[in-house]
């Protein structure tokens, strides 16, 4: 069994974290296996910083995704279609104004 707990962390992926990531989640984007992350936070000399919440390890998100050297986050993660159905019209508070009340 390999020591990788999956596929890479891709960019989009990355941006649709929550604000802190499992061990699991920080080793992927780091192209680390977990052992060898459990192994850099006993050493102190993990990434990013680390919390112990219980008897887990949480990274923060802002911390991993400035290590990697993402420092901003885009308003999109993927480009908007020019034929994406448009948004909703807004609502009419007058559109039964006419109407006769019964």
């Amino acid at each position: 069994m390999s020591g990788r707990s999956g596929p890479p962390l891709g960019f989009a992926e990355a941006l649709d974290l929550p604000l802190s990531v499992d061990l699991r989640t920080a080793a992927r984007a780091f192209r680390i296996c977990p052992a060898t992350a459990y192994k850099l936070i006993r050493l102190g000399t993990f990434p990013c910083p680390v919390l112990r919440v219980g008897g887990r390890y949480r990274i923060p998100t802002a911390y991993l995704l400035r290590t990697l050297g993402i420092e901003e986050r885009p308003v999109y993660v993927v480009p908007l279609e020019d034929d994406a159905p448009s948004a909703a019209p807004p609502y009419d508070n007058n559109a039964h104004a006419s109407e006769d009340p019964e």
